[in-house]
């Protein structure tokens, strides 16, 4: 989805590689995010996305190659040359974490109001009425009865808790949100609502988003273009349903056909 005017990309991944002992998780992986798109990374267990998704979001350095952000003052930048107080200001402002499990997204003994404000309080909002009622709209805005907002997240169902996950990360507008199997373990109409959550939030916010996931119907209905994964590799990358209906690689096929047979 590159912009006609001729804009810079908002992520920039150029030959990131990345290994654990002798086994290559990464092996030269290049692409481009730009402001607004959703790519979806797939691939079987082990193909190296979950390892991506790390690496794009601060939370494993590469061994090679580069990984540039687009910074709303400063250009494109190497994230790794950033000291970790800016990355840490990055995650709190412009960029977002979904976790697969929201327990390791939540404070689970706090308030889903607590939750919601933690990143504007970090910035530095202090005040009582207007925190409160950003977190009433936001939990309004993931389709939380705000009648919840003194409850803690231990009390909500796992839907609930990755509504209120999605609300606690998008609270402060961030440009580039990370979703790591958002929808995996849920039954299957709890998921349906929330993929349609997620579709409506970025397409209102105008969010770019990298999607992990392993299912193939949820890239389809998400994602702008795919990135297929093996061994470390990308092996195939275009516009989703394009990728979808009429996969050129082996590896996509076999993937497309084990959903999709014939």
């Amino acid at each position: 989805m590159a912009p006609s005017d001729g804009g810079a990309p908002l992520l920039q991944v150029h030959a990131v590689r990345r290994c654990y002992g002798t086994r290559v998780a990464l092996d030269q992986v290049s692409f481009e995010l730009w402001p607004g798109e959703i790519l979806a990374v797939v691939g079987e267990s082990g193909s190296g996305k979950s390892t991506l998704l790390n690496v794009l979001a601060g939370l494993q350095a590469p061994d090679g190659g580069a990984v540039r952000f687009n910074l709303r003052d400063g250009g494109p930048h190497d994230i790794y040359s950033l000291t970790e107080g800016q990355r840490r200001a990055l995650t709190r402002t412009d960029w977002g974490l979904v976790h697969q499990n929201a327990t390791d997204g939540l404070r689970m003994n706090v308030s889903a109001g607590a939750n919601v404000i933690e990143r504007p309080m970090a910035l530095g909002e202090r005040h009582y009425g207007r925190l409160r009622r950003l977190a009433l709209e936001w939990l309004e805005r993931v389709e939380i009865d705000p009648s919840r907002i003194d409850d803690t997240p231990v009390t909500f169902s796992g839907g609930m808790r990755q509504r209120l996950q999605i609300a606690r990360n998008l609270v402060t507008l961030p440009r580039l949100v990370f979703l790591d199997e958002p929808t995996s373990g849920l039954d299957v109409s709890v998921q349906a609502k929330l993929l349609d959550l997620l579709r409506r939030l970025t397409r209102q916010l105008g969010l770019a988003a990298v999607l992990v996931t392993h299912d193939l119907a949820v890239a389809r209905l998400l994602a702008d273009r795919t990135m297929v994964m093996q061994r470390g590799r990308v092996v195939e990358a275009g516009l989703t349903d394009q990728l979808l209906d009429d996969p050129a690689h082996p590896y996509t096929q076999l993937l497309v056909a084990s959903v999709l047979p014939p």
